[in-house]
């Protein structure tokens, strides 16, 4: 019996690890898959996968996202700290210092999505729909928040699946590289089921349970390009995403094993979802899938072309990847700046 839910969503992973897991799929990413993926180091060379936090530039992408604002911190008199001289507080001291605050959107640019991220109305125990996220953890109760415009500066918390857990997890293991622009270019596209088992076939590309998943579209290399200025037409027709319609694609995130699957596009998956089947009614289905359903958590916007070309060259495809989020209990997602090592 679980104290939040007496039915769980049809193929999700509700309950399998304990009535109050908060990892969800993380639960495989053992010591073994931490070995693993050390044991994909030959080199030693490393890989930034992270975009300059300040980028996409802008709010083209998401108008309630915008770039960081870094100012000084202040002194007891209210002066900044840039380039302070601490003599004029302490007679002789050489000291100089610089001190920075920043107001930072945590999904702006390189990011990790919580579990707390997307949920759905789901109906846990028959009394009818309500705000639910991953093992049945309730809007409103675990996840907490103001909920109209006049309360909006107010403090929001998620008590339960958030980001935090990402971190203490350490998001550390073998990671596996699936290039799709190698094969579909920069053209939109929607990938499904048949198209990216088809692309891991011709690149001989083996996905186990515990692995990290990226999938290289280009669209963030795309991006970097536009130089913080981004061309609103543009950028909404670039590159592929998968298709969180196609059933196909949902079975093989559910039978991999996977434990996070990351992109460097926007969404992972492509967005605006193709129309609905049957009665789907989520926007973001492969997020309601993924994260709601699985407890597999997404990683957006990632630089992955610099890997992903080397790689290829090289005839590779799997890596050490090191990923850890800000440690920010209560948040619903974080920059990172992952390291690829090879």
């Amino acid at each position: 019996m679980n104290p939040r839910w007496t039915r769980r969503p049809e193929g999700s992973t509700w309950g399998d690890f304990g009535p109050d897991d908060e990892r969800g799929r993380l639960n495989l990413l053992t010591p073994q898959k931490v070995l693993q993926g050390v044991a994909e180091v030959r080199e030693g060379l490393t890989f930034c996968l992270s975009m300059p936090l300040d980028r996409p530039g802008g709010n083209v992408l998401n108008s309630r996202r915008h770039p960081p604002k870094i100012t000084p911190t202040k002194r007891a008199n209210g002066k900044p700290v840039t380039n302070f001289l601490v003599c004029e507080e302490v007679e002789g001291a050489s000291d100089v210092i610089c001190d920075d605050l920043a107001v930072i959107h945590l999904q702006y640019s390189t990011q990790w999505d919580s579990l707390a991220h997307v949920g759905s109305l789901y109906d846990v125990d028959g009394s009818g729909k309500g705000p639910t996220f991953y093992n049945g953890f309730r809007g409103g109760r675990d996840i907490v928040g103001p909920s109209s415009a006049a309360e909006a500066d107010s403090p929001s918390r998620a008590k339960r699946l958030g980001i935090e857990r990402l971190a203490e997890a350490g998001m550390q293991g073998r990671a596996v590289m699936i290039d799709l622009r190698a094969h579909l270019g920069d053209a939109r596209t929607s990938v499904g089921w048949e198209t990216l088992a088809r692309i891991m076939e011709a690149d001989g590309v083996s996905v186990e349970a515990g692995d990290m998943v990226c999938l290289h579209t280009g669209f963030a290399e795309r991006l970097l390009a536009m130089d913080g200025t981004p061309d609103p037409t543009l950028v909404h027709n670039l590159c592929a995403g998968l298709d969180g319609r196609d059933p196909g694609i949902l079975d093989w995130i559910t039978r991999s094993g996977i434990v996070a699957l990351i992109a460097d596009n926007y969404a992972v998956e492509t967005y605006p979802a193709g129309p609905a089947r049957g009665d789907c009614c989520a926007i973001l289905p492969l997020h309601e899938h993924c994260l709601f359903k699985l407890g597999v958590n997404l990683g957006e916007l990632w630089h992955l072309t610099p890997l992903a070309d080397w790689l290829r060259a090289k005839g590779r495809n799997r890596f050490l990847l090191t990923a850890p989020p800000l440690r920010l209990p209560g948040a619903v997602g974080s920059p990172a700046t992952p390291i690829a090592t090879v």
